[in-house]
């Protein structure tokens, strides 16, 4: 999947770095959202940009925004996110894209009228056909639809999924999803999303709080301003190359003999326990952190890209009175979450 950024497609060559050619787009069916989760209502989308491409000949193309637009005008009330840039990568490459575009969401992007935004699919993007939700509207003060584009000449596919959710007729949407993260069923959640949700980022250095209570953790990258679920939770863990691919026993290659930890569900996994939240026993208000403990590893993992995938809610996050209760709470839950992965 080849990935642009709009600002490279549709600027002048003048203004354009040295040594860089403007980049002329085959012609393609696009479909146009932030598909945060790329949940099964984004898959059906997509399956349906693909059947319309290969019927005509076009390539599949997707174009979502960077920053989301309501975290650019609202970035600490923000919906939390499912899946950060790189992830939405992977996983539309997964599914058939052939052509992401970032749209830089901004100021200057959020004045283009609809005739301008238009303007740029037909004649900058080379679109030729169009699949959008039928709530979809662009431009600025959202004057644009699906309606204004067919007027302009474009072929335009309004799709809306419906899925049974609690025994009700309700939309496939990243709230739901959100909600249900939120709330610890990942069963209904994962239901939503089509796979077992993950999150992906690499082993930085952390206040290694953990290790003086004999717990080490890695602390691993969320890229997002928030997550969307948190609490403690049974995990596993497999570590991935720099083509986003599983490292065949790549984490317990990195361990010391004799350390190598507690076999995970999937294959080339480890078990782990995690904490994902702002930790309020530490009083990192507002600290997003994702923290793994490996039962039974002892291992270097800085730098390494380690995907998460989120097995079981245990419980919440709790404030513990002292470290020392703090380190109780945690030798409980591992107990606890060890358990778990014995019954499995």
């Amino acid at each position: 999947m080849n990935t642009y950024f709009l600002e490279q497609l549709i600027a002048s060559p003048s203004v354009l770095p040295a040594n860089t050619s403007p980049v002329d787009l085959a012609p393609c069916v696009l479909t146009i959202g932030n598909f945060d989760g790329v949940h099964l209502g984004h898959q059906a989308m997509l399956t349906q940009v693909r059947d319309i491409a290969d019927a005509q000949n076009l390539g599949a193309a997707v174009m979502i925004f960077e920053p989301q637009p309501r975290e650019f005008f609202a970035p600490h009330t923000a919906p939390a996110r499912l899946t950060s840039l790189a992830e939405k990568q992977s996983l539309l490459a997964e599914y058939g894209v052939e052509t992401l575009i970032v749209a830089g969401f901004d100021t200057d992007f959020r004045s283009l009228s609809a005739q301008a935004f238009a303007d740029i699919l037909a004649l900058r993007l080379n679109v030729k056909a169009l699949v959008l939700g039928d709530d979809f509207r662009f431009g600025h003060d959202r004057t644009g639809d699906s309606q204004f584009l067919r007027d302009y000449g474009l072929h335009v596919t309004n799709l809306h999924t419906i899925t049974d959710v609690d025994g009700k007729a309700a939309r496939i949407s990243s709230t739901r999803i959100r909600d249900l993260l939120l709330a610890g069923d990942l069963k209904a959640a994962n239901a939503l999303l089509g796979r077992e949700y993950s999150i992906t980022g690499m082993v930085v250095g952390g206040d290694k709080i953990g290790r003086t209570m004999n717990f080490p953790t890695a602390n691993i990258e969320l890229n997002r301003l928030k997550p969307a679920l948190h609490g403690i939770f049974a995990v596993d863990v497999v570590s991935l190359d720099d083509k986003g691919q599983v490292i065949p026993d790549g984490l317990i290659t990195a361990a010391h003999v004799g350390k190598t930890g507690v076999a995970g569900l999937r294959p080339n996994s480890l078990f782990g326990t995690a904490n994902i939240g702002t930790r309020p026993s530490v009083d990192k208000a507002l600290n997003w952190r994702l923290e793994v403990h490996f039962p039974e590893l002892q291992a270097d993992l800085y730098g390494l890209t380690l995907q998460v995938r989120f097995l079981h809610y245990l419980h919440g996050e709790r404030h513990y009175d002292g470290l020392d209760a703090l380190k109780a709470g945690i030798q409980q839950d591992v107990v606890d979450l060890l358990e778990w992965r014995s019954q499995q």
